[in-house]
């Protein structure tokens, strides 16, 4: 049997099915996804191919190389944060969470809190992108570390208080990891190379997140189920394709795999340019 379909920007109810599952209980957090940071605007996409390998330039490598190198600079940056900057942060955020607090996300919260001032840090740095970088990562592994732990069904006192101390353990650190990372990117980059092609010749392809290469190694499901938690997304595909049996062939962009009858289900086969993206859903 053959069949023609196309989905663009399909609601999320019959959309997520079409990618993986996610324990609807757990925390979330980044850490499949190497702790890149995410901003809650941000867009993911899957690429495979000859297309996927043009994308992984050095420039893409920014991201996952701070999140790589704070790690490896946590151990002499290891300030803890003040209890002034806890206090007053906890202050505005239950005001915040308060309105809604179903919707209030800890991990997002701590992160827009605490990256707020990097391009401020960085303004004057040689490499204003990699200082940006480093400070983005620390926020992000910090934010990450409470957050993870606290979970979505929390009050907002529990959720501000991990956001906070999240937000002001990084702050606490942010110039130090700054510093200490400054001297890395140049080898990490280097490695990163290679493994981003790799991953961009496997099926499951390679996964960026506005540009910037992620290196989830082995864990891209569990990566997109930690982005689809975190960024409250949307899932959609763009392009068309035609079913025969249990296979789907692209017209250039577009293919995945298909049910019995034809029709559109289990996993995707990312197959061309941009198959997959996600957004966090705009009110």
């Amino acid at each position: 049997m053959r069949r023609t379909f196309s989905f663009i920007l399909a609601p999320l109810a019959f959309a997520a099915p079409l990618l993986f599952s996610s324990p609807a209980t757990a925390a979330p957090s980044l850490a499949p996804c190497g702790e890149i940071f995410v901003q809650g605007g941000a867009e993911c996409e899957i690429y495979v191919g000859p297309v996927c390998e043009g994308m992984c330039k050095p420039v893409s490598f920014t991201a996952a190389c701070a999140a790589e190198l704070r790690a490896e600079c946590a151990g002499q940056c290891d300030a803890s944060a003040s209890v002034e900057c806890v206090g007053g942060c906890e202050a505005d955020c239950k005001a915040e969470c308060e309105v809604d607090p179903g919707e209030f996300n800890c991990h997002l919260e701590c992160q827009a809190d605490c990256a707020a001032n990097c391009d401020g840090r960085c303004t004057a740095a040689a490499n204003h992108g990699e200082c940006k970088a480093s400070c983005e990562a620390t926020c992000s592994a910090d934010c990450d570390g409470e957050c993870k732990v606290t979970p979505p069904e929390a009050n907002c006192e529990a959720k501000c208080q991990a956001a906070c101390t999240g937000s002001c353990d990084a702050q606490a650190n942010i110039d130090c990891q700054i510093d200490c990372q400054a001297s890395g990117y140049v080898d990490c980059r280097a490695d990163y190379e290679g493994g981003c092609e790799l991953h961009c010749q496997r099926p499951e392809g390679a996964l960026f997140c506005d540009g910037q290469f992620v290196d989830v190694g082995s864990q891209l499901e569990a990566c997109v189920d930690a982005l689809k938690a975190v960024l409250e997304v949307e899932v959609y595909a763009e392009g068309s394709a035609e079913c025969v049996g249990n296979t789907c062939h692209a017209e250039g962009e577009v293919g995945c795999s298909c049910d019995a009858d034809g029709a559109p289900g289990g996993s995707l086969a990312l197959v061309g340019l941009g198959l997959l993206a996600w957004r966090r859903r705009r009110s």
